[in-house]
């Protein structure tokens, strides 16, 4: 295949790690400051480190291209590890707005287009992430999705922090400053009227959220209510008398302030009321804990007849609309502390006799996976929220067209005086910017504010109700005071405008509200970067309606080309939804027809001069079951090469939180994988099946020895190795098979994922005879005892003995049973050093065990003791074992510890290297 164009830097090498440490960082961290995650709930955002740096090395010429300037290999590498430098100062987030760095990346982009810079086009833009940072870099941006909460996240990003760049706040008061950066008066305006609304709404409504009488502390405000569903008793004796379901009782778990609820049970009234209690007793506070669950999901038993509560008695009391609610404590904000009291009739009363308006006519969707209120009498989105709640939140969208008026009012008085003018299209567009920005933070306040977001006992806090991408049934939840100090709407709207700290650079972005398949460039020059939607992921349709029915009343005035349907449209949604199509076979065929008609277009309008770039994930529970071949990759890869569209290279992305709560206690994958496609040349010819697999052996193994040496984790090395796999596949018109009919691509997956497994096994025969013997008795028995002689044979096979394993303290022998020492029966004070019978399978379990109780320094420093040559070999045989129990062994927790050192292993060496620089210069101070 002949090469018509320069190669970006992209599809030649870019400093992977660090990409993937910077994005990290970022997902780990959610206090950032001046991320524009702040101003609205997404679920499925790239890190906009990972964005910012592909989008540079999409852009930006490999210097290969350039013989002349770099004729030698070593010229080539030492250019390349500059442009490396631009993108590893590039991703820092705190330069995330430092003009230096900037102009550094863009002049190169600028050099790399000869002063024609391209315009990038999200077509799935989602959370806003890929078309933020190409504003960034000074690119002009065009951003789609069809959903309609999507897109305006996309215009609070990339159009009025640009269109109001560098102007002046223009409410009454403004701070008088010199000048102002970036949207750094947008952002004062929606802190000020953000108040302004708050100081309406509690004008309106603040009677409905009482004080407190605190004894020996008078009156205070309170920051939540906690309450407990209840329902009817299931013994007839008492009447239908109601009792609560809970979950917990616990209040606060920091020491010296633990605090919880006693439920007080008279049965002869069938009443339970509830009592707060202050105590670090430890068995009061695993009682407690246990509020009045038995067992798990909606087990309960009846507190005053000790009967069972059952899930399906529960639903069926929902169902007849008989659950009902309580007030178990009033949380008060003391001085930097909770202060917690018993629930008063008075509360309860002012609560719970109010009318609920429907602030969300919206039905619910019927995912059970993710709609976890299902079954219970909910219907509606207006549901999920409690009389008190829906009030507050109807009148603050009511009263927004009189903090409009205030707007336009205010801009009026500005441009009569000295102050920045506007235009009459400017000032509908900055009341419209306004306007949106404070229905974001009615939006969040929601997330914050319905009746099912829990108590965080630990941190004394709202836990949010999309702390996942689901809406989970809550037995005992909390209601934040819109007006206090906790979920505050002045605190929100504040939190709001923070989230444009780092906005406002570049040109207007183009923000289009359509389909992949629909959205059109007219620009001539177009670059594509995109995240689409996987095969059969969240319906994010379904649940964004959640937010949707508050912006249809909020934002209709202002946005009515966004906001004109009754909910998110579902129906050209890009995701095979079972649900929704009836059945498996309908999902997919409208997945594959719909994904490939958006590919078509986007190739169609991308520039031969770039690459285009997709971000795509793996489903952990799909790797599981169906491996690498899973559908939903085989599926969304049809689509790609039926747009007439080859791979030319992938890069395994971290851009999943490591800690996120699939990940805390599982080997959960961590990685996007980014493909880099080219149009495919029409000349490409046709082979068998057998050259494809000699191609494969041919050109795999080097592909694999370098994302190994980016420390790919193991988890992720089968998905990250399609890439170059599928790159000789998607190179050809088609693979043929013996009957002449072409490969699929999910066979296609199969053998890239065999030719991975023999590569994988080929690392044995370049370990000593004693690890091989080690790995090949773990693989066949673990940490069983198994007979002396088979190991006798396996051993002498190898050209060792069962005592020269023995005396290399791998194994136990005794009583004609050999069996491998588990870690924790290794010698701790063993060094490296002193050694005399030194082998890489000790290395490889003594890291892992000193990784896991003693941390990474000490790892480190175990590193610096086994050497770098065989430290490299201790790698491959973390990989070589992480395969053996993840695949042969099915030990998911043994496995993950060869996950766990691979992930660290970059920092390792890195601490390793500085631990050796640091003894170096002891050694010479010694000498002087």
């Amino acid at each position: 295949m002949t090469q018509t164009y320069k190669k970006k830097l992209i599809e030649v090498a870019i400093p992977l790690e660090a990409i993937n440490t910077a994005s990290m960082k970022e997902k780990t961290n959610p206090f950032l400051k001046g991320h524009p995650r702040a101003l609205h709930q997404w679920w499925a955002r790239r890190p906009l480190p990972a964005c910012r740096a592909i989008l540079f090395a999409q852009l930006v010429d490999d210097p290969s291209n350039f013989p002349d300037v770099f004729p030698t290999e070593s010229e080539v590498l030492r250019e390349r590890q500059r442009l490396f430098t631009i993108i590893e100062d590039l991703i820092e987030w705190n330069n995330s707005s430092n003009p230096s760095v900037l102009k550094r990346a863009a002049d190169e982009i600028e050099k790399s287009t000869n002063g024609e810079l391209p315009t990038v086009l999200d077509p799935f833009s989602g959370g806003g992430a890929i078309p933020f940072e190409a504003q960034r870099l000074g690119l002009k941006t065009v951003a789609s999705d069809l959903n309609p909460v999507a897109a305006l996240i996309s215009k609070a990003m990339i159009d009025f922090p640009a269109r109001f760049s560098g102007r002046p706040p223009v409410h009454d008061g403004a701070r008088e400053k010199h000048s102002y950066e970036q949207s750094e008066g947008l952002s004062e305006d929606i802190r000020y009227y953000g108040k302004v609304l708050r100081d309406l709404a509690e004008e309106k409504i603040g009677k409905y959220y009482p004080t407190i009488s605190i004894k020996g502390s008078g009156e205070m405000r309170v920051a939540a209510w906690l309450w407990s569903r209840t329902v009817p008793s299931p013994d007839p004796a008492f009447g239908g008398a109601h009792v609560p379901i809970a979950a917990t009782f616990v209040l606060s778990k920091k020491k010296g302030a633990e605090a919880f609820i006693e439920p007080v049970v008279d049965k002869s009234s069938g009443k339970v009321d509830f009592l707060v209690r202050y105590s670090g007793d430890k068995d009061l506070l695993n009682t407690a804990a246990q509020g009045t669950k038995k067992g798990r999901g909606a087990n309960f038993v009846c507190l005053l007849s000790n009967s069972p509560i059952t899930p399906d008695y529960v639903k069926k009391c929902g169902q007849r609309g008989e659950i009902g609610t309580k007030l178990m404590c009033i949380v008060a904000e003391g001085d930097r502390k909770r202060i917690y009291a018993s629930p008063t009739v008075e509360h309860e009363r002012i609560a719970t006799h109010l009318a609920r308006p429907d602030i969300n006519e919206i039905t619910l969707p019927q995912h059970s996976q993710y709609i976890g209120v299902l079954g219970y009498g909910m219907s509606t989105f207006s549901d999920l929220f409690s009389p008190r709640q829906a009030m507050c939140l109807k009148e603050l969208i009511d009263l927004l067209p009189e903090v409009r008026d205030r707007v336009e009012e205010d801009i009026n008085i500005s441009r009569q005086g000295a102050g920045e003018s506007f235009s009459d299209k400017e000032k509908r567009e900055y009341i419209r910017a306004i306007n949106l920005y404070l229905g974001f933070a009615i939006d969040k306040l929601a997330d914050f504010m319905n009746a099912h977001c829990g108590w965080n006992a630990a941190n004394e806090n709202i836990s949010h109700m999309f702390g996942r991408h689901v809406i989970p049934m809550v037995w005992d939840y909390v209601e934040g005071n819109p007006f206090g100090g906790m979920i505050g709407i002045d605190s929100i709207c504040r939190s709001v405008s923070g989230g444009l700290a780092n906005a406002g650079l570049g040109l207007v972005g183009d923000v289009q509200h359509t389909s992949a398949q629909t959205v059109s460039v007219e620009e001539k020059c177009v670059v594509v970067s995109t995240d689409p939607p996987y095969y059969d992921n969240i319906p994010y349709a379904d649940i964004s309606d959640f937010f949707y029915g508050l912006l249809r009343k909020s934002q209709k005035f202002a946005f009515p080309e966004i906001i004109s349907t009754l909910s998110a449209p579902k129906s050209e949604e890009l995701v095979a939804d079972r649900v929704r199509y009836g059945g498996p076979e309908a999902a997919e065929s409208f997945f594959l027809d719909g994904m490939t008609q958006a590919m078509v277009n986007l190739q169609r309008q991308a520039s031969d001069d770039f690459p285009i770039t997709i971000y795509y994930a793996f489903k952990q529970n799909e790797i599981e079951t169906e491996g690498v071949a899973s559908t939903g990759w085989a599926t969304f890869l049809q689509a790609v090469f039926d747009a007439d569209l080859s791979v030319v290279g992938t890069w395994p992305i971290r851009t999943e939180n490591s800690v996120r709560r699939r990940a805390s206690k599982s080997n959960a994958l961590a990685n996007s994988v980014v493909l880099v496609c080219r149009r495919k040349v029409l000349s490409a010819d046709k082979i068998t099946r057998a050259e494809f697999i000699r191609a494969l052996k041919r050109e795999l193994p080097p592909a694999i020895a370098e994302l190994q040496a980016a420390n790919v984790s193991p988890a992720d090395m089968p998905q990250s190795a399609i890439g170059p796999g599928m790159g000789v596949f998607s190179r050809y018109k088609a693979v043929l098979e013996a009957d002449d009919n072409p490969m699929t691509v999910k066979t296609a997956l199969q053998l890239i994922n065999a030719e991975l497994d023999e590569f994988l096994n080929d690392l044995h025969g370049e370990f000593d005879a004693d690890t091989r013997f080690a790995a090949t008795w773990f693989e066949q028995h673990g940490n069983d005892k198994g007979d002396y002689g088979s190991a006798d044979n396996l051993a002498r096979a190898r050209g060792i003995s069962v005592e020269s394993v023995k005396h290399a303290g791998i194994v136990e022998s005794s009583a004609g049973k050999v069996r491998i020492l588990k870690r924790s029966e290794l010698d701790a004070d063993w060094d490296p050093l002193e050694d005399d019978h030194l082998t890489i399978w000790e290395c490889c379990q003594h890291l892992i065990r000193v990784l896991e109780n003693d941390g990474e320094y000490a790892a480190a420093v175990l590193v610096k003791k086994i050497g770098s040559d065989k430290a490299e070999t201790v790698k491959d045989l973390a990989y070589y074992l992480y395969e053996v129990c993840s695949t042969k062994r099915q030990d998911a927790k043994e496995a993950t510890a060869y996950n766990g050192l691979i992930a660290v292993w970059t920092e390792l060496t890195r601490q390793a290297a500085t631990i050796q620089i640091e003894d170096q210069y002891r050694q010479s101070a010694m000498d002087i």
